[in-house]
């Protein structure tokens, strides 16, 4: 049991360790690193052209910027900007140096080449058209971490609340309440789900969904807030990603549970804006009365007289625009049942003194705790969903990590409250032999493969998993610790380029299979797509193969995963790939057919990698040729790098 202060003021301290270490990185990052690299890294685009401004119905003044550096932006595109991050323009000047425009700018929507951001005023629209040549990147995101640090200091300072029996309760220092009420019974949910759901509905204060790869996660947590709604007029649904936010947020809208999505969708398309915040707005039918009084408000300023009652004609004006926005506010509250967010967006000054009896957290073990406070502060109990075997939280600052920043809100509570978490025990997406060894080694045993997919095939009499060893060096690619191989990566390519010609291109496209092509290493992500793009056997199928990282594939799937592990060296260091929960996460995608690249002597320095080998060699037809000294190893892993340090 630990002391809940304690460790919160102590979490505290590690998440400052964790903004000084990240805001220094940018400094740097921004000093040191190179335009081409900073687009290769999905961070710039440059240059860009400046569109039309605007106010949007938000009454933000917000300017239109289109990628002139691509006409288009593939699936796989690495592209880190979204709604809500911080941006920073800039310019080059006759020397070659960067200069930075001053003004702050956040971005409003993205959507392939096209990206619309808030600027303070029109004087600063007018400093970008003037110039010849802009672009523009990410900027420090001081905002985020402000906000974690105050909900730290509420919870923290809690006393005689909800807040402060919740922070306990967490701990493991107070006892749970429990609802008394028959089990309700759902005969299109598996056993495992259904009972996840009665114990969300009987929870007084948290329930956690521990929902591994392809158990139904999501349908069983829709169910969750659909026979909680039965009880309650609103929930609020947070999640870490505004990917993660649209993710369940458009199933809920296909449940036919009126959803007011709060922040921008990352997948633009007229359904998912068809429920933001934004776009019910200028729906409403109060809205043109609206727009005409904040635009007479803003001729007022320009048009400015002497003797003309300026000042109590703008306070009127305002006064009845703030009447009618709040009408309208609370007329877009009250309709919908679901609040959904990411969790700093919960935040937001839309929703300054909300209150909701349940909060949902998805995607929590990928979730800083902090983070997780900022949306806790407005709830009376806590439902967590996730799976702290899969990715865990982006931590920049290795000290921090090391010290446990790393450990989620979701972690603690499994270790603390171990009677509020169920297992989702039944998958739906792989192939047995797939699974088998990920739910040896992460769920102890205790995965079940549903007989619709146990044993599913691309071919008959083929291995499902299989690994082909590399035996090529790595190489060491300068500036961010990036590593690459690529004599890993062509013979990736010419086996998948073997694989599809057995398969026979006119299945693969008929029945449109689709690939995954994973990597933990950015660069070696990026070497692939080019090749991909000048190879004419891949010219057909091109559409059909996605090449990511392995964050950049969490909760999705494919028919054929291949992941190439890069590492190859004879001191046995495998860096980044010691993090056994992402190579959980890539293995797991595949539904059927996995192929695995790696150098079998490095990797089987850990134990991890050396059981896997053991496990497929098993498990195929055709004995796996590991070298002796392979096959003699019994190394833990000790001999790996520095933990995330050439993920880059």
């Amino acid at each position: 049991m630990q002391n809940s202060t304690l460790y919160l003021q102590r979490l505290k301290n590690l998440l400052l360790m964790e903004y000084e270490s990240e805001k220094e990185e940018f400094r740097v990052q921004s000093e040191k690193m190179g335009i081409p690299r900073k687009i290769r890294r999905g961070i710039c685009w440059y240059p860009i052209t400046i569109g039309r401004s605007y106010y949007n119905s938000l009454n933000q003044l917000v300017i239109e910027l289109h990628n002139a550096s691509k006409e288009d932006v593939d699936e796989d595109d690495d592209n880190l900007f979204e709604y809500g991050k911080p941006v920073q323009f800039f310019t080059k000047r006759e020397d070659g140096t960067i200069r930075y425009l001053s003004f702050p700018s956040m971005v409003s929507y993205v959507d392939g080449t096209r990206m619309v951001t808030s600027v303070p005023s029109v004087s600063n629209v007018a400093e970008l058209t003037n110039l010849d040549i802009v672009g523009v990147q990410l900027y420090f995101d001081e905002t985020s971490y402000k906000t974690m640090l105050h909900a730290l200091d509420d919870v923290i300072n809690a006393k005689g609340r909800r807040l402060t029996e919740l922070r306990d309760i967490f701990a493991g220092q107070k006892e749970l309440g429990k609802l008394t009420m028959p089990p309700m019974q759902f005969p299109w949910l598996n056993a495992t789900q259904q009972k996840a759901v009665n114990e969300v509905l009987w929870a007084k204060d948290v329930a956690v969904v521990h929902g591994p790869p392809g158990t139904g996660k999501t349908t069983t947590l829709v169910e969750a807030i659909y026979e909680t709604l039965r009880r309650e007029t609103q929930v609020l649904v947070c999640a870490q990603s505004n990917m993660a936010v649209d993710w369940i947020s458009e199933k809920l809208v296909d449940h036919g549970v009126p959803v007011l999505r709060i922040g921008n969708p990352t997948r633009v398309n007229d359904k998912m804006l068809s429920f933001t915040y934004e776009r019910k707005f200028e729906s409403h039918p109060d809205y043109p009365e609206l727009w005409a009084m904040r635009k007479n408000i803003r001729q007022l300023r320009e048009n400015r007289k002497k003797g003309d009652n300026y000042h109590q004609k703008i306070a009127r004006l305002r006064e009845r625009a703030a009447e009618i926005e709040m009408r309208i506010q609370a007329s877009l509250f009250n309709e919908a049942r679901v609040i959904a967010c990411t969790l700093v967006g919960s935040a937001n000054k839309i929703l300054v003194g909300q209150r909701f009896s349940t909060l949902f957290i998805d995607e929590a073990a990928q979730a800083l705790e902090p983070a997780c406070w900022i949306a806790i502060r407005r709830a009376g109990r806590v439902i967590l969903a996730g799976d702290h075997q899969q990715l865990p939280p982006t931590i920049k600052c290795f000290d921090a990590m090391k010290q446990g920043l790393g450990k989620t809100l979701m972690e603690r509570i499994v270790e603390n409250q171990p009677s509020v978490v169920t297992l989702l025990g039944v998958q739906y997406r792989m192939n047995e032999a797939i699974m088998r060894f990920s739910s040896d080694w992460f769920y102890g045993g205790k995965l079940l493969s549903d007989n619709s997919v146990r044993h599913r095939s691309v071919l008959d009499y083929d291995n499902p998993i299989s690994w082909i060893d590399s035996e090529e060096p790595e190489q060491f690619i300068g500036e961010s610790h990036g590593r690459i191989n690529k004599a890993e990566a062509d013979l990736l390519l010419d086996t998948l380029e073997q694989y599809v010609e057995k398969i026979g291109k006119t299945r693969f496209i008929e029945e449109r299979l689709d690939v995954g092509i994973i990597s933990p290493y950015r660069v070696q992500t990026q070497y692939i797509r080019q090749q991909i793009r000048k190879r004419e056997s891949f010219r057909q199928i091109r559409s059909l193969i996605t090449v990511n990282t392995v964050d950049g594939f969490q909760g999705q799937e494919r028919d054929i995963i291949l992941i190439s592990l890069v590492r190859s060296n004879e001191h046995g260091q495998i860096g980044f790939l010691s993090d056994l929960r992402r190579m959980n996460v890539a293995m797991t995608r595949a539904r059927m057919k996995l192929i695995i690249f790696g150098n079998a002597a490095t990797l089987s320095h850990s134990t991890f990698y050396k059981k896997l080998l053991e496990y497929i060699e098993t498990n195929s037809n055709l004995p796996l040729s590991l070298p002796n000294e392979v096959r003699n190893t019994t190394s833990g892993g000790s001999s790996t790098d520095t933990l995330g340090h050439d993920s880059l």
